[in-house]
């Protein structure tokens, strides 16, 4: 099993006690989606993002939307724009796709289409993973910038199963009977302001899953109740996706996928774990079992 890099094993140590004694009715994972469940790199080449798969089934329009990723992703990563400003920036970006997407007419019929056709795949292990957590009823929350359908949809397709215990905190688009996106709901969720309303946007997965859906307020309460985390992300930004509980004791793992030389020293510090060239979830599913070990 690929081993981890880490810096500080005496206090992870520490941590995985205190996890432990707190018992799994304390704890919850949160997991960003493209390049930590899903795999960096596919056959070699890099893996499509939920965003990136989308295909409206219009030529014009997909064009636009690209040409937006052109313009924008520069100053995402641009290590000189003050952080105010490239918000600003991101917001439009999202609206700008949004409205594309919308005008376009995106229909759920093309995500369903998108997603079989795409280069995007899990990590391997995250199944198992799931199913552990589900077993020992530990809530998941996958938190993206992306499209919560589009991502629901993968994880439909190649899962092939649903779990109870993820929710998706995400982009969660509206559809008129016809199918076609009409609208998108609550706040939108870009690549800085994730970590900002997570709880509110816990949106479980859908009823069409048929998932039983109980008592959403409670369970968002019981959510802040759950003050142990296990947080999983593959960009420093990503530490910051548990900002808003009030947790006791997190366990970060990072999954550092590409310019590893450039990168590790800030991960190192930065995260409890770190995970080097795409490895699989093993290494989770093993920490997970030691804290609530059967």
């Amino acid at each position: 099993m690929e081993q981890p890099v880490i810096a500080h094993p005496r206090a992870l140590t520490d941590k995985i006690t205190l996890i432990r004694d707190a018992g799994p009715s304390k704890f919850q994972v949160i997991a960003d989606f493209d390049a930590t469940l899903t795999r960096y790199r596919v056959n070699g080449l890099r893996g499509q993002t939920s965003h990136g798969l989308l295909q409206q089934g219009n030529a014009y329009y997909d064009a636009k939307r690209q040409a937006l990723y052109d313009h924008y992703h520069p100053l995402e990563i641009s290590p000189v724009i003050p952080i105010d400003e490239k918000t600003k920036l991101m917001e439009e970006w999202w609206s700008k796709t949004h409205e594309l997407l919308i005008e376009g007419g995106l229909t759920y019929e093309a995500i369903k289409k998108s997603v079989a056709k795409s280069s995007i795949a899990f990590r391997e292990g995250v199944t198992e993973l799931f199913e552990f957590l589900e077993k020992k009823e530990i809530p998941v929350l996958i938190f993206s910038a992306g499209l919560a359908d589009v991502i629901e949809e993968v994880l439909r397709q190649n899962l092939h199963r649903t779990f109870k215990n993820v929710k998706i905190v995400s982009n969660w688009m509206v559809f008129n009977d016809d199918g076609q996106l009409v609208s998108f709901k609550g706040k939108l969720i870009h690549v800085l302001n994730k970590n900002e309303h997570a709880l509110d946007m816990a949106a479980p997965l859908h009823d069409r899953l048929g998932v039983d859906i109980g008592e959403e307020d409670e369970k968002n309460v019981n959510m802040k109740q759950r003050t142990n985390v296990l947080l999983m992300g593959d960009h420093l930004g990503d530490l910051r996706m548990s900002d808003g509980l009030n947790y006791e004791t997190r366990i970060s793992i990072g999954f550092l996928n590409d310019n590893i030389e450039k990168s590790l020293e800030s991960y190192r510090e930065s995260f409890d774990l770190v995970y080097l060239n795409d490895a699989p979830m093993w290494g989770a599913l093993e920490l997970v079992s030691r804290l609530f070990s059967t």
